[in-house]
C-alpha cells in the first residue's frame, strides 16, 4: 500500500516538481495547515485548517480527511459553495482539497480529498447507459455523492451554477433538477470565457485561483464555479470532487473573479463571473476535475428564434457531450420561449428547424405543441429529444455540425381531439377501397373532417381488418417503442428513426391484423413463417411492449393538420369478404 501511495506520489512529483505532496499515510489528527482561496476578485488568501482525523473508505478506496476551518470570513460564512478544490496545505505540504462539507453546519468544518486520489489516473470510461427514449433528459446524469460520517450526511460541496442571459423563471423551474446533480443555479452576470478568443495567461491559473467550467457560451452562457488544487506542466486538477461525473469530455473553462460573498443559513457560496478563457476540462471523475491549459474544447453552435409578440435571436455554442447538450439545450430553449411569451396559460407553439451533421443529412425539426398549460416545457424539448437520441446513437456520421430552432407562438389553444371514426362500408372485397371518415373535434366547438382511402391488396385473406386512427405519441409510441428501449444496432437504424418520428399535427390512420409480433437485432418481425416463429419463441424474443391488438401493420395513411395539434385513438374494423 505504501509502496503504491510513493509510486503514485513520485509521478504526480514529476509533473509539478516545486509542490511538495503529503500522502494520506502521513496525515494525523492535530496537524495544522493553511488553505488557499479567492474570496474576493481575483486575490489569493488563506486560511487555517486543523486537521481532525480520516474518515477511510468513504467510497471505494477513497476516503475524506476532515478539518477545521478558520480565518477570513469563514467564522460568518462557514464552508462556501465555490470553495472545492481549495488547495490545503502542512508544513507546505499539499494533502489535499476541500471537497465535502455536511449541510447546516454550525462550524467550518469541510472534507478534504487527498491529493493522491486526484491525481490517480482516472477509471476505464466505462459505456453509458442508454436512455435515446427518455424525456427526463436530467435523469440521465449522475446525482450528487454522498457520505456517512459518524452518522451524519456529508456531501460533496455543492457547485454554484452561474446561468447568465436566462429568465428567472427558468432558473426556478429546472432548479430542483440541477440541485439533484450537486449544482446550486442562480442567475449570474455575463462574463467572459469565450472560446474563440486568444486563451488568457497561463501564469495566472494557480492553485486558489478560481476557474469557470462553461457548459453555454454566447448570448445565454452557463458556467460552473470551483477552484484549483493543482497546476503543472499544461494540467489542471480541481474541484476535489466530480463535476457532473460524465467522465471523459471536452468542457472550456475560463479563470473567474470572485465578485461577492454571500452568507446562507443552508450553505453559503461565492457570486462569480467568469474571464477570459484558459483550456478545456478533458476528465470529471468521483475525485476531480481534470484538464489541459490552452486546449480547445469543440462546441455546437446553437441559433434559437423565438417570433411571438416580439422576436428574439440567441447565438450560443454548447459544449459536445450526449448527455448535458441536450439538456442545455432544453434550457436555453425555455428560456428563449419564457423571455418574451408567456409560460402559464393556454398556448401553441410551433417548432421548426434544423439539426446537422458532420456526415449525413441534416434532420428537419417540424411540429406544434400545444395545451392549457406547459406547452413551452414540451416545445422545449422539441430539439433536445431528436438531438439526445442522435447524440447517444454514438455514430461518427451523426457527430453534430449545428443546431438551429425557429420558434412561433400564440396565446391560444390549438388542439383537436379524434373523434368519430367510421368506414364506407362494412364489408370489402379484396381489390376494393375502402374510405375512412375521421372527425376531429377542436376548439369551441369547431370540427375538422378528414378521409383516408385504402385500397385492400388482391389476395388478402379474408377475416377482420383494422383501422386505427392515432396521434403521433401513440404510434410513435407502437412503431418504435423497440427501438427507443435499447441502442440503434447500424447508422441506417439511427438514421430510419429520426427521419420517420412523426409531428405532433400529423394523424396516422393504421391498417393492421392481430398476429404474433417478434423482434430480432432490433426489428419487429410481424408474422414470420411458423418455423421462423417457433425459433423466435424458443429464444423469448416476443417484442415486449407491442400492444398485441396491434399484430401485423399492412398499410398506413397519413394526414396533417395545420396549426394544431392532434390527440387521441380510436379503431373501427371492416370484414374482408371474397
Amino acid at each position: 500500500m505504501i509502496a503504491r501511495t510513493l509510486g503514485v506520489l513520485s509521478l504526480a512529483l514529476g509533473a509539478c516538481a516545486q509542490t511538495a505532496l503529503m500522502p494520506l499515510s502521513e496525515v494525523r489528527a492535530g496537524m495544522k495547515g493553511t488553505g488557499k482561496t479567492v474570496f474576493s476578485g481575483t486575490r489569493i488568501e488563506e486560511f487555517q485548517v486543523e486537521v481532525l482525523g480520516v474518515l477511510e473508505n468513504t467510497g471505494p478506496k477513497q476516503s475524506i480527511i476532515l478539518g477545521r476551518l478558520s480565518g477570513g470570513p469563514l467564522a460568518h460564512s462557514g464552508v462556501l459553495q465555490g470553495m472545492s478544490g481549495s488547495p490545503v496545505y502542512v508544513n507546505g505540504r499539499l494533502i489535499g482539497a476541500v471537497a465535502t462539507a455536511f449541510a447546516f453546519s454550525k462550524d467550518p468544518i469541510a472534507g478534504i480529498r487527498p491529493i493522491e486520489e486526484m491525481l490517480r489516473r482516472p477509471p476505464p470510461e466505462p459505456r453509458r447507459a442508454w436512455s435515446g427514449g427518455t424525456v427526463d433528459l436530467a435523469a440521465q446524469l449522475p446525482a450528487a455523492a454522498e457520505y456517512s460520517a459518524g452518522g451524519s450526511r456529508m456531501v460533496d460541496i455543492a457547485t454554484p451554477l452561474s446561468m447568465s442571459g436566462f429568465t428567472a423563471g427558468t432558473v426556478r423551474h429546472f432548479a430542483a433538477e440541477l440541485r439533484k446533480l450537486g449544482l446550486e443555479p442562480m442567475q449570474g452576470a455575463s462574463g467572459g470565457g469565450r472560446t474563440g478568443a486568444a486563451p488568457g495567461d497561463p501564469r495566472m491559473l494557480v492553485p486558489g485561483s478560481m476557474i469557470s467550467v462553461q457548459l453555454v457560451t454566447g448570448d445565454l452562457s452557463v458556467g460552473a464555479d470551483g477552484t484549483v488544487t493543482h497546476v503543472g506542466q499544461g494540467k489542471v486538477y480541481a474541484f476535489g470532487h466530480r463535476f457532473l461525473g460524465v467522465g471523459a469530455v471536452e468542457m472550456p473553462f475560463a479563470r473567474s473573479e470572485v465578485l461577492t460573498l454571500l452568507p446562507n443559513v443552508n450553505t453559503s457560496f461565492k457570486i462569480a463571473s467568469s474571464r477570459e478563457w484558459m483550456g478545456a476540462i478533458t476528465h470529471d471523475h468521483n475525485a476531480a476535475v481534470a484538464g489541459a491549459v490552452g486546449r480547445r474544447a469543440p462546441m455546437i453552435p446553437v441559433s434559437i428564434t423565438v417570433n411571438g409578440d416580439q422576436r428574439a435571436r440567441y447565438e450560443m455554442q454548447v459544449v459536445r457531450d450526449s448527455l448535458l447538450a441536450p439538456f442545455l439545450l432544453q434550457m436555453a430553449t425555455y428560456s428563449a420561449i419564457d423571455g418574451t411569451e408567456r409560460t402559464a396559460g393556454a398556448s401553441t407553439i410551433t417548432a421548426k428547424g434544423v439539426i446537422e451533421f458532420q456526415g449525413a443529412a441534416p434532420v428537419r425539426i417540424d411540429t406544434i405543441y400545444s395545451a392549457d398549460n406547459g406547452a413551452p416545457l414540451l416545445a422545449s424539448l422539441s430539439g433536445a429529444l431528436p438531438l439526445s437520441y442522435a447524440m447517444q446513437s454514438g455514430f461518427p456520421e451523426l457527430a453534430v455540425r449545428r443546431v438551429q430552432l425557429d420558434l412561433s407562438a400564440s396565446e391560444e389553444k390549438r388542439a383537436y381531439q379524434v373523434g368519430d371514426v367510421w368506414p364506407s362500408r362494412g364489408r370489402v372485397r379484396p381489390g376494393e377501397t375502402v374510405r375512412i371518415h375521421v372527425s376531429l373535434n377542436g376548439p369551441r366547438g369547431q370540427v375538422v373532417k378528414r378521409e383516408a382511402d385504402w385500397t385492400v391488396p388482391v389476395g388478402l385473406a379474408e377475416g377482420p381488418l383494422n383501422f386505427t386512427v392515432s396521434d403521433a405519441m401513440i404510434t410513435n409510441l407502437v412503431e418504435h417503442q423497440h427501438e427507443l428501449l435499447q441502442p440503434p444496432a447500424s447508422f441506417a437504424q439511427a438514421r430510419e428513426l429520426l427521419d420517420t418520428l412523426i409531428p405532433n399535427n400529423v394523424v396516422s390512420v393504421r391498417v393492421w391484423r392481430a398476429a404474433p409480433v417478434f423482434q430480432a437485432q432490433g426489428k419487429l418481425l410481424p408474422a414470420p413463417p411458423p418455423s421462423v416463429a417457433n425459433i423466435l419463441k424458443r429464444s423469448n424474443s416476443a417484442a415486449a411492449g407491442v400492444p398485441a391488438a396491434w399484430g401485423v401493420k399492412l398499410g398506413e395513411v397519413r394526414f396533417r393538420l395545420d396549426g394544431g395539434v392532434v390527440s387521441g385513438s380510436k379503431s373501427v374494423q371492416v370484414e374482408v369478404k371474397d
